[in-house]
């Protein structure tokens, strides 16, 4: 059955996913660093059952300090999870910044 075969356009399609998601996890991560969060503890948060998340990890490693960032709102990194559906991780971040915002 030929309908099992990946073509080419399938395999563009599964990398550009790949790579949308790496944007994702990286955004979330500089967030963090802009914010003074430690997004493996967020992460851990919101996914307890999950072992170490080596994307986050290799997207750690990629984040610049905050002074070197440009802003990026809660809102729109909530969005991004979102749309690959990290929900969980998305109401963790703003419990997170609620929480930071009660303390400043």
């Amino acid at each position: 059955m030929s309908g099992m075969k990946r073509t080419e356009k399938d395999n563009y399609i599964i990398e550009k996913y790949k790579e949308d998601e790496k944007m994702m996890i990286l955004i979330f991560a500089q967030w963090c660093i802009n914010h003074d969060m430690d997004a493996l503890q967020l992460y851990r948060t919101a996914y307890p059952e999950q072992t170490e998340n080596k994307a986050l990890l290799d997207s750690m490693e990629k984040t610049v300090p905050k002074e070197e960032s440009e802003e990026i709102s809660l809102e729109a990194v909530q969005q991004v999870l979102q749309l690959f559906g990290n929900d969980d991780l998305a109401f963790v971040m703003q419990q997170a910044a609620e929480e930071q915002g009660k303390r400043k």
